[in-house]
């Protein structure tokens, strides 16, 4: 939608107090997400009173899930963008109508316009849309549609445009990144993407990752492609959900706690060296202790480098909804703590060990702490979502941001490192003039 924007002469601004058009954007996936929408719309819609706003968009998954009642119910939005009509954004903007777009085709390509709400280094490319799956948790293949791939040249030209303008990391995404080239009648079709990707041909190193893996589509010629390319990224996102065979039957999901390490075994054998983040729901109806209990020896026995764990939130429209057996709120938030205590003792344990190699790692920037600390992150940490490294001091060059570099560690704290940077081995980043618009959205 930025690019779009920008494309049509528009100026973007991140301050709401400057804006003539407001939009928002929004998450309807669980309850805190939908309030958290709620309340960003209600003060979006003060700005009208006190800054120069006259209008009031309001775009993303809540608009499919609550269009009436959005309408009835906030006079203050004057329109309304669902995910299947990005491209009225600037006819919206401009007093205009929406277009009428089918959800049949991708939602963009490479010759789209685009603009980077992320630093300058990385990004992240979308490469399909919406979901086949029938997880009874999940209300996304309502709201976004059946699966459907991004064409498989567009991706790659995308990338390739992104890495000569000066972006060192590009993380691939998508409801579910492994059914990539299913509906195209590509074979292996994300391994085939990945070992594209990395043949392109860029003056420094890059990184390139891909996001949101579904257990049982990690085929070994996956496996054997992010090993064999040093600019593949040695890191697998690979959301679970549990380990209890029950648990994940209800979910409609399938599979076992058995199953997945021997899942994690054959991916440690194949990458030696990879970082594997997975997440959890704690609470699901029907869970019982001695789920709970199972879904905890699992953890400790795979030893995840990251993990994260999600309060299960009961949505009206999910298949979930209409379960019985449903757990208590407090029952809920009490496992989600006792799950992550015991992760933080995991990753505390491992970063210890850390302690005195020499890792490759991405420069941010200065630290958000302070002036006086830089921030990196390690191919074991994605952006926004993992730890990170602090830079407490550097040999050589001056850090800059977009460098990859080595660090040495020499600290660890719980989720992050500390270590020293060490001289540089490649010319300082230089990035190309626009097209890349970096702006601080106001919300996304």
């Amino acid at each position: 939608m930025m690019g779009q924007l920008v494309a049509k002469g528009h100026e973007l601004t991140s301050h709401p107090d400057e804006a003539e058009v407001l939009v928002v954007n929004t998450c309807s996936f669980i309850d805190p997400a939908k309030q958290e929408s709620v309340d960003t719309i209600l003060e979006m819609a003060e700005y009208k009173k006190i800054g120069r706003a006259r209008k009031l968009i309001v775009a993303g998954c809540l608009v499919e899930r609550y269009r009436g009642d959005i309408r009835k119910d906030l006079p203050e939005v004057d329109a309304l963008i669902g995910t299947n009509e990005l491209e009225s954004i600037a006819a919206l903007c401009e007093g205009g109508q929406p277009h009428e777009q089918s959800a049949a085709p991708y939602l963009y390509h490479d010759l789209t316009p685009r603009v980077l709400s992320t630093p300058r280094h990385f990004a992240y490319i979308k490469i399909a849309e919406g979901c086949d799956h029938p997880c009874t948790f999940c209300v996304i293949p309502q709201y976004r549609g059946a699966f459907r791939s991004r064409r498989f040249e567009s991706v790659v030209s995308e990338a390739a445009r992104l890495f000569h303008q000066g972006v060192r990391e590009i993380n691939l995404i998508g409801q579910d990144t492994t059914c990539y080239g299913e509906d195209l009648g590509i074979k292996d079709g994300l391994a085939l993407l990945l070992e594209r990707l990395a043949t392109i041909d860029t003056p420094r190193q890059k990184w390139v990752r891909f996001l949101y893996a579904y257990p049982n589509k990690i085929t070994q010629k996956l496996l054997d492609t992010i090993a064999a390319h040093q600019s593949l990224v040695k890191y697998i996102d690979m959301p679970l959900q549990h380990a209890s065979a029950s648990v994940l039957k209800r979910m409609k999901r399938g599979g076992s706690g058995d199953i997945f390490l021997k899942l994690l075994e054959r991916i440690r054998r194949t990458i030696p060296s990879v970082a594997i983040r997975t997440s959890f729901i704690a609470g699901f109806p029907g869970e019982t202790q001695q789920d709970f209990e199972e879904l905890c020896q699992f953890v400790q026995a795979a030893q995840f480098d990251n993990m994260g764990v999600f309060a299960y939130s009961d949505e009206d429209t999910s298949a979930s909804f209409g379960l019985d057996g449903k757990v208590d709120g407090r029952t809920i938030q009490n496992r989600k703590r006792r799950l992550m205590a015991m992760q933080k003792r995991i990753v505390r344990a491992r970063n210890r060990k850390l302690i005195g190699s020499e890792l490759p790692v991405l420069i941010e920037g200065r630290s958000p702490e302070t002036d006086l600390l830089w921030q990196g992150r390690l191919p074991a940490q994605a952006p926004e979502i993992d730890g990170f490294v602090l830079l407490n001091d550097f040999e050589g060059a001056e850090p800059q941001q977009g460098e990859i570099r080595r660090v040495r560690v020499t600290e660890s704290r719980d989720y992050d490192l500390i270590g020293t940077l060490l001289p540089p081995a490649e010319a300082p980043p230089r990035f190309a003039p626009a097209p890349l618009i970096n702006i601080e959205p106001v919300h996304a």
